[in-house]
């Protein structure tokens, strides 16, 4: 068979890409000679947009993938260490359009430090963020806002949800519609049901995803993503719990921080760290209370893990 199509890979593991063609999908491999083309990062994903030979009325081989608009990548270390020489870039999905970041206001307590972490990877990808405060019905709305109100304020949207009440979900469902989401969060979050409350049974399917993935180096890489009624998708792909930074500089990160990026150019030294150098704008701002004292935080930790990580390379 010669006959050729087009369509969106929707799932991915071991090999086999199941890709959407509109009213049927095929399962497509990758011939040899596409792999030698990229070694050092992910050749097909989910999300990417690609071009098949029919080997079969169900099966093809991939011939050509799409320029990707976007892509939500993260640093996966050879061997389980992390080395800057050694690393490798993981493409977690292609095409993306948004990452929902979920997090709970209590049970358990939000971490504002992993949040801040991935803020950094929407950052560095150019990928809108939005965050999810979900189980507000277990405290007070005054309260949630009050916690998260630094994040409205440098222009992150903040939804606040409940699962359980039905808060929140209408204003969820719509900003999923027509877009390829990313879900991340840590366990015990809500995640699922939340999706549930979006789409019946969505959320089962993704914790689904999610339990046959595991944890360990050696278990078979499991992404895949959902359609949702009213169009879209949502993904939940392996990895996205801990995400390790591809290919950042340590000098690098303050760009990726909104309220510090514009105030590096009012230091007085151009290689400013933000610690201790006299003249340093963004200490000056954390002082008059313009740039919060835990986001300024945020920045030194991550600025000391990837200065530890160059050193150990270099």
């Amino acid at each position: 068979m010669d006959k050729q199509g087009q369509g969106l890979v929707i799932k991915a593991i071991s090999g086999f890409y199941t890709v959407e063609t509109g009213a049927r999908v095929v399962v497509c491999q990758v011939p040899g000679r596409l792999k030698r083309q990229r070694q050092n990062s992910d050749l097909v994903t989910i999300g990417d947009r690609v071009t098949f030979t029919y080997t079969s009325d169900e099966a093809g081989l991939i011939e050509a993938i799409e320029e990707r608009r976007t892509i939500l990548s993260r640093s996966r270390a050879a061997a389980g260490l992390r080395q800057l020489t050694s690393d490798k870039e993981q493409v977690l999905i292609a095409n993306v359009d948004q990452l929902i970041i979920v997090t709970a206001i209590t049970n358990p307590a939000p971490s504002l430090r992993k949040l801040d972490r991935f803020l950094v990877v929407a950052e560095m990808n150019e990928l809108p963020a939005i965050l999810c405060v979900n189980k507000v019905d277990l405290t007070t709305l005054a309260e949630a806002e009050q916690l998260f109100a630094l994040y409205e304020q440098i222009g992150y949207p903040v939804l606040y949800t409940s699962a359980k009440t039905g808060q929140g979900i209408d204003a969820l469902r719509e900003k999923l519609q027509g877009k390829i989401s990313v879900f991340s969060g840590s366990s015990g979050v809500g995640k699922s049901s939340l999706l549930n409350a979006v789409q019946p049974d969505l959320g089962l399917k993704v914790h689904q995803v999610s339990q046959a993935t595991g944890k360990g180096l050696h278990t078979t890489r499991y992404a895949e993503m959902f359609p949702l009624e009213g169009g879209g998708y949502v993904a939940d792909t392996p990895g996205i719990r801990g995400l390790a930074l591809f290919d950042l500089e340590p000098a690098e990160i303050d760009a990726y921080f909104r309220e510090i990026a514009p105030l590096v150019a009012d230091c007085s030294f151009s290689d400013c760290t933000h610690r201790h150098e006299p003249g340093c704008a963004v200490v000056a701002a954390v002082k008059r209370g313009d740039v919060a004292a835990a986001r300024y935080e945020s920045y030194l930790r991550l600025r000391e893990e990837h200065e530890a990580l160059e050193r150990a390379a270099y």
